[in-house]
This record gives structure tokens, C-alpha cells and sequence, in this order.
């Protein structure tokens, strides 16, 4: 069965004020779009087209009320959910430096304030399930510009040492800034020690030690010095936190973090523990449904310094690209081995030329800059979608064959999941 879903955009003012739009081939609103949710996530589950179809108003009340019609025998005794979101994600301005916990975590915290009384939506409550929220990103603008897990050691040293450069040809040199930072960075747990330390004494006030090196990292980053060091994409995003977020110890944070750029088709998967934050661009996001975040600076929201730390992956490494597959001509597959879900990028060669893909799960198949047609085993005849439109896709169509000129993102479950020949 082919369901035909849309939603609103998300308007957090993080999102562009065009890019969404574009996408959906649709006129600009006005103000900022952020994420367009493609799910049944209660945040804001996707809203059925045609009501009369399925006899419900949106997605999560159907899979709710006939949850094996929904999402097949298999998937609805292991907790009758949508266990994957599918989002257009469109950042405009950066967003907060956050992480996402272990499913063990989650269901301990969960629990955790449960017990201890905190409302679900207080605003110092971390967990709001009990689900772990793994992610990927895959680039549809030309760039798409993000902040994804620590660096090597050897490049943070290296961003020291050019702040120093530049701290030594100012007017007005403050090494004891520098000073203090590299202290933190000399400890046994280098990464965990200096960013505990930044988000403890550099929130609330300009009065703590961490404040002045915010200050003066601020300020060197500016410098001519850093402009032509070989971190200077760091620190021009360290100039564009500042701008949004004066003062907040997230922007030395950055400095600590891979600063990632990838192209068109390119993509990072977001394990758990990985601390990051999109910076600009558009991209197509699947992670697994949850709302469990950790921030981490750069946000006026609650930051639980004891329960980040805990989460979060110190490990310092490259950036955590994931490479696509070519599973068949045309058909590409973001597949990062979590049962939860996994990502197809369909595109035909036109003149009539069909993909398929076979599923082993619900689906939700998302058209991208043209239409395209779909056809399965269970429906009667295609489904045309036009660019930006929508369809969830239950499990008994087993087979995808799609068609047109657009391409299609297929989003479905992990594991087996989804295949293609």
C-alpha cells in the first residue's frame, strides 16, 4: 500500500529561508525552515494526504490503531513503531553542539527521571525515551559544512600552536589564555578535562578563566595569522559561532572537533557518544526515532554538563564519513549496520529505465528535482510523485520499481532492510 504523507516545516530560526522550499519545489515562505519530519515521530508525525485512505488524520495514529496493516507482522510485534525518521534538514545558521546516547544509556536515563520526577517536557529533562538516536547526513546542496567528532591529537596541538603564532605577532599578546587551555590539553584525559572544564567555569558569566580563553581564542582566531594558517576554515567558523553565540565556550569547543565540508552525495554517520553540529547547507537526515540530545554549548538550552560527559566519545579520529554503495547501477546505499534504519539513493538514467528495490520492511520514498513513479506488488497500478512529495510504502508491496526523471531517497529499515538489483 502506497500512503501519500506530508508535513509542515519545522521553523526553528537555525533553518534557511529557502532551501526547504526549493527542494519541495514550492514558493518561500517568509521565514526560516529548518527540518521537514518524514515519520511518525510524535514531535510531529507526517500528516496522511488523503485521511479517508487509511481512516486517520496522521501517520503515528495509524501505525498507533493498525500497527501490522502499517508496518508488517514482523516489525509491529517488536514494538508497533516507525523505528526511523526521515528529515529535509536545512541550516541556515549553526546549530547546538550536541550527542546522542547508547541504547543502554538511554533506557537508564529514561528510567532515571522517570523515578525522579522530571515532567517529559521539563527543560532539564535529557531523556525523552528510551531510544538510542544514531543519524546520518548526506549532502544535496553543494556544500554542506558540519562539526563532527574529535580531531587527532596531533591537529589539535597544531591548532594551538597556531593560536600561539598569532597571540605572539598581536599588539597586545595574552599567552596566559593559552596558557591555561594548553594546561587542560596536558592532562590524562586531554579532550574529556578540557571540555568539562570550558562548559563548567565559561557558562554564565564572564568571570571564570574559561571565559578569557573564549575571549582571546575569539579574537586570535580573527587574526591575519590564523586567516593564513592551514586551520583557517576552523577558525572562520569560529568567527561565525561568535557572531551567533557570543562568549559560549562551544566556540573553543570547534576548535577541538573535525570540521567537516562535504560535497553533493557525500555523507557522516553520527554514532552514539559523537559530539557534533551542522553549520549550513541541505541535506537529507535518517536516524533512528528518537528525541534523546545531549548539548554541548552553542544553545541557550539545558546543558547537563555530568550526563554529556558521560555519553560522549572522546576518542579523537577522522571525521566519520560513510561511503555509499553501488548496489545496482543507479541505486546507492547509506547503510551503517544499525537494525533501525538505512538510506537509498535511487536515480534512473530516464528513457523509461526502472530500479528496483526489494524491502523488507516499511518504507518512506521522498522524490528529489523531478517526478518519479513507483509501483509494487500489492497496489494496483503506479503512483506518480511529484519533486518533494512523499509516500509511505507498507511492507506487503515487497518489491519497489521506480521510475522517471527525479531521484527517489528510499528510507527503510536496517539490518537486511532494504537491497536492490
Amino acid at each position: 500500500m502506497f500512503v501519500a504523507i506530508d508535513n509542515t516545516p519545522r521553523d526553528y530560526a537555525w533553518g534557511s529561508r529557502s532551501a526547504i522550499a526549493g527542494f519541495r519545489g514550492r514558493a518561500a515562505p517568509g521565514g526560516p525552515e529548518a527540518e521537514l519530519w518524514l515519520g511518525a515521530h510524535a514531535g510531529s508525525p507526517a500528516r496522511i494526504v488523503d485521511e479517508a485512505s487509511v481512516g486517520h488524520a496522521d501517520l503515528a495514529a495509524w501505525i498507533a490503531a493498525e500497527p501490522v496493516a502499517a508496518l508488517g507482522a514482523a516489525h509491529a510485534a517488536q514494538g508497533a513503531r516507525l523505528p526511523f525518521l526521515l528529515k529535509v534538514l536545512a541550516a541556515g545558521a549553526p546549530l547546538s553542539l550536541q550527542a546522542h546516547p547508547t541504547p543502554a544509556q538511554a533506557r537508564a536515563g529514561f528510567a532515571r527521571e522517570d523515578a525522579e520526577g522530571v515532567a517529559i517536557d521539563a527543560y532539564d529533562r535529557n531523556y525523552k525515551d528510551e531510544f538510542h538516536k544514531p543519524e546520518l547526513i548526506v549532502a544535496v546542496s553543494e556544500t554542506f559544512d558540519a562539526l563532527s567528532g574529535f580531531r587527532p591529537m596531533a591537529e589539535v596541538r597544531g591548532v594551538l600552536a597556531a593560536l600561539r603564532a598569532a597571540d605572539e605577532a598581536s599588539a597586545s599578546p595574552e599567552p596566559g589564555a593559552l596558557d591555561l587551555l594548553e594546561a587542560k590539553l596536558s592532562e590524562p584525559e586531554p579532550l574529556r578535562a578540557t571540555v568539562e572544564w570550558l562548559l563548567r567555569d565559561g557558562r554564565g558569566g564572564d568571570t571564570g578563566e574559561a571565559s578569557w580563553v573564549v575571549e582571546r581564542v575569539t579574537a586570535l582566531a580573527a587574526s591575519p595569522e590564523a586567516a593564513d594558517s592551514e586551520y583557517a576554515r576552523s577558525f572562520e567558523t569560529v568567527g561565525a559561532l561568535a557572531k551567533a553565540y557570543p562568549g559560549d565556550p562551544g566556540i573553543v569547543i570547534s576548535l577541538l572537533l573535525n570540521r567537516v565540508r562535504l560535497r553533493a552525495g557525500e555523507s557522516l554517520y553520527l554514532a552514539a557518544g559523537n559530539i557534533h553540529a551542522y553549520l549550513d547547507g541541505l541535506g537529507i537526515e535518517l536516524m533512528a526515532a528518537s528525541d534523546n540530545v545531549l548539548r554541548g554549548g552553542l544553545t541557550p538550552k539545558h546543558i547537563d554538563v555530568d550526563e554529556l560527559v558521560d555519553v560522549l566519545d572522546f576518542t579523537p579520529g577522522p571525521p566519520p564519513r560513510l561511503e555509499p554503495v553501488e548496489v545496482a547501477p543507479g541505486v546507492q546505499s547509506f547503510s551503517p549496520g544499525v537494525p533501525d534504519f538505512a538510506l537509498h539513493r535511487v536515480e534512473s538514467a530516464g528513457d523509461g529505465e526502472e530500479r528496483r528495490i526489494a524491502l523488507a520492511g516499511p518504507a518512506i520514498v521522498l522524490a528529489e528535482r523531478a517526478a518519479i513513479e513507483l509501483r509494487g506488488d500489492a497496489s494496483s497500478g503506479p503512483v506518480r510523485l511529484a519533486r518533494g512529495e512523499a509516500v509511505f510504502v507498507t511492507p506487503d508491496e515487497r518489491e519497489l520499481v521506480i521510475a522517471g526523471d527525479g531521484v527517489a531517497w528510499v528510507a527503510s529499515v536496517g539490518g537486511p532492510g532494504a537491497s536492490a538489483r
